[in-house]
């Protein structure tokens, strides 16, 4: 087993955990918002410090993929990416919608054909989403999906039980209320949950190209111009 600095900040949530041999060493997250670029420093050189004093050295880095906040995953990637290249260790890329359904495997009691569908809000009635079996197989590739009465169609009609969870299932709870459809809440992405993903793609030797790699964005992003201040006149 390996010794990774895991680290995710795809949404609200801003984490970090080192582990080894698939235990958890020491970890810190803050819920209160988007203060990713001022805390994940920080949170970092606790697990850097944490390894030094247990004198391990880190065999690679794990970093939360998106899809999720476009600004997030930025600041994760550009970090783990600085300190992949500094250290020369490896750099793995974990899915973030894999990340939450690992989340819900691990705190849920759910049955063997349950069918897992996370759910990032991407504003308005539109998710970031996918959809797993236990095995983290896909069902459904992962893309961002305005939700409407027919959406999840066809997993809803093969009667398996189908569990949503994630910031955005919110909307689905307004739209979904067949049998077979359940929800779970206050699941979200940490790095404490990245390790058994992590671990897997170290043992399969599927790194990431530190200098080329980017975040997994599903769509493209789309920003809006600031409304003037009042009583001050634009130029015509």
């Amino acid at each position: 087993m390996a010794v990774i600095l895991n680290i995710d900040t795809s949404t609200t949530v801003c984490s970090a955990a080192l582990s080894a041999e698939g235990m958890i060493l020491t970890h810190n997250e803050d819920f209160e918002g988007r203060n990713h670029a001022a805390l994940l420093s920080g949170m970092i050189k606790g697990c850097l410090d944490r390894a030094a004093e247990l004198e391990l050295n880190i065999d690679a880095i794990a970093v939360s993929m998106g899809p999720g906040s476009y600004t997030g995953l930025r600041i994760g990637l550009s970090e783990a990416k600085g300190l992949a290249y500094g250290l020369k260790i490896p750099l793995i890329g974990v899915d973030t919608l894999q990340l939450l359904s690992v989340e819900v495997m691990f705190s849920a009691d759910i049955e063997e054909d349950a069918i897992l569908v996370p759910m990032i809000d991407a504003r308005r009635m539109e998710v970031y989403t996918a959809a797993y079996d236990l095995a983290l197989e896909p069902l459904m590739k992962p893309q961002a999906l305005i939700l409407d009465a027919e959406s999840y169609g066809d997993l809803i009609a093969t009667k398996r039980p189908i569990y949503m969870f994630g910031d955005g299932s919110d909307k689905a709870r307004q739209i979904f209320s067949t049998d077979n459809v359940h929800f779970v809440a206050d699941i979200k992405p940490l790095a404490t949950s990245m390790v058994a993903l992590a671990e897997r793609e170290f043992l399969r030797r599927n790194f990431l190209d530190v200098a080329y790699s980017t975040p997994t964005y599903l769509k493209d992003f789309q920003a809006t111009a600031p409304n003037p201040l009042k009583g001050v006149k634009t130029a015509p």
